[in-house]
């Protein structure tokens, strides 16, 4: 593929998926300030303790017959029929059995509410099912606009009735709502858009061709989903529905924050990556320009957001959610390796490697789920937090491991690549703390000032010194790039 064509892609993909994204975050702004208000701790941590159910068994009726899907290059009509059987299936047995477990699942957490909500909130596994091939067309086709149009709708119309189900006091249900209309409205919307119909045919031979490769990908998946959802089945089990909760919104809010940049990227990444894969040095370049493109905006968001993380919730959420605030600020730690994982392993997967993938994520996983659940029996939620921020940068650093050896971009190239971003970044937020302890002012003020001096730091650097990251910045916005190139060099 020739480098202007590559780029033309990414940036369109990148323009749309940047809209969904953003317009989404709108979204979850209005929500979490209504919700929040609406809504107990109590009802988020019900909602938190099922979520292992829920993404395990999504993970298994993908089964990474979507990655393979993408990868392959010229997927066939029956490849696109056997795979959609194959979830509807799958989808149908994964019902029926969460259906008979709920109540054994209302007595493990002793609450019994959770054995209705489990029943209701599975029927989503259906949805997905129906969902799975369409979504999966249209992004191997690069049609990221669309997605994001239909993402917004579906956005604004869950919310609406999730706020008026809240209002009415139906509590934990107006979440369940919010979920399956969530699923629904797409779905809807995708089987009128896209053309592709199934046929009668399920072939065991296409079945297997891209079992090959979706099945690394599908012990991937599972892997990193069980690592991650245990999490929180533990917590709800070992400590109060609240604590979850509270936890939960945490992780809700520093999610929201340091995929908001890389999620506009990784959206679009695996499809050109699979586009290039033959061509390595291609795809060591497209690696490394988005690492550093990432870095450069978000490694300073998640450590300005740990500085005003208070004020944060307070505006957001109200006082009722204070005690999310120290979970909150290990999160943003973490969420400064976490969101360059997905550049990596992505380039990995669509190199064709996904067994070695699988490999290495369950060697992660198993260090660090061990580490995490060892910190939490013996020392609690702080012990837990230290683990998890131990897993995440040990699966950075496996990760641009394998992108060292395989792909040609060496590892200690793009840790050199991110030093520039990761000290000024650094620099600005201690620069911003210390010039701003001194006053005596209300919080509110107090941190609008370090937000003032924080910008002053970072973009002064940026307009200094030009940094790689910066310049690519311009490129993706040809009129400010245009305008940049005007400026003389000895300003």
């Amino acid at each position: 593929m020739k480098e202007e064509s590559l780029r033309d892609k990414m940036v369109s993909g990148m323009y749309w998926t940047a809209l969904q994204k953003y317009s989404r975050m709108v979204v979850s702004f209005i929500s979490g300030l209504i919700l929040a208000r609406l809504l107990t701790p109590e009802d988020y941590g019900c909602i938190g303790m099922l979520a292992i159910f829920m993404a395990l068994s999504n993970t298994f009726i993908d089964a990474g017959f979507g990655s393979a899907l993408i990868q392959k290059k010229r997927p066939t009509q029956t490849d696109y029929s056997t795979i959609f059987f194959y979830n509807i299936g799958m989808a149908s047995f994964l019902y029926a059995t969460l259906f008979f477990l709920a109540p054994s699942v209302a007595r493990f957490y002793n609450i019994s509410q959770l054995c209705p909500i489990l029943r209701v909130q599975a029927l989503v596994l259906f949805i997905y099912a129906l969902n799975i091939i369409q979504h999966n067309i249209l992004k191997k086709n690069l049609n990221f606009k669309i997605l994001s149009k239909v993402s917004v709708v579906t956005s604004v119309i869950s919310l609406g009735i999730t706020i008026v189900l809240a209002y009415l006091g139906f509590g934990v249900w107006s979440l369940v709502a919010q979920n399956l209309i969530s699923a629904a409205v797409p779905a809807s919307i995708f089987w009128f858009y896209v053309k592709w119909r199934p046929i009668p045919v399920f072939s065991w031979q296409s079945f297997r061709g891209l079992f090959s490769f979706g099945s690394y990908m599908l012990l991937s998946h599972f892997v990193n989903t069980l690592g991650q959802q245990i999490q929180g089945m533990f917590i709800g089990k070992l400590f109060s529905p609240s604590t979850l909760g509270y936890y939960s919104k945490a992780f809700s809010t520093e999610s929201m924050a340091s995929h908001s940049i890389s999620y506009v990227f990784t959206q679009v990444t695996y499809p050109i990556y699979s586009e290039i894969q033959d061509n390595r040095e291609q795809l060591a370049s497209v690696i490394k320009r988005l690492t550093i493109t990432i870095s450069y905006l978000t490694f300073p968001l998640m450590l300005l957001l740990m500085l005003l993380a208070k004020p944060l919730f307070l505006i957001l959420y109200s006082e009722r959610w204070l005690p999310s605030v120290p979970y909150f600020q290990v999160l943003c730690i973490v969420g400064i390796s976490s969101c360059l994982q997905a550049v990596n392993t992505q380039s990995i997967a669509a190199i064709g490697r996904s067994r070695d993938m699988f490999v290495w994520t369950l060697f992660k996983r198993v260090i660090g789920s061990g580490s995490m659940l060892l910190g939490l029996f013996v020392f609690g939620m702080k012990g837990f937090l230290f683990g998890l921020v131990i897993y995440n940068y040990l699966a950075y650093f496996v990760n641009i491991a394998l992108v060292s050896k395989y792909i040609g971009y060496h590892w200690r190239d793009q840790i050199r690549n991110l030093m520039p971003v990761t000290i000024v970044s650094s620099l600005a937020v201690a620069v911003s703390y210390f010039s701003v302890s001194f006053m005596d002012v209300g919080i509110y003020v107090k941190a609008m000032a370090e937000l003032v001096v924080f910008l002053i730091v970072y973009i002064g650097w940026s307009l200094a010194f030009r940094p790689a990251a910066f310049i690519e910045i311009l490129g993706l916005v040809p009129k400010l790039y245009k305008f940049w190139k005007r400026i003389p060099d000895s300003m």
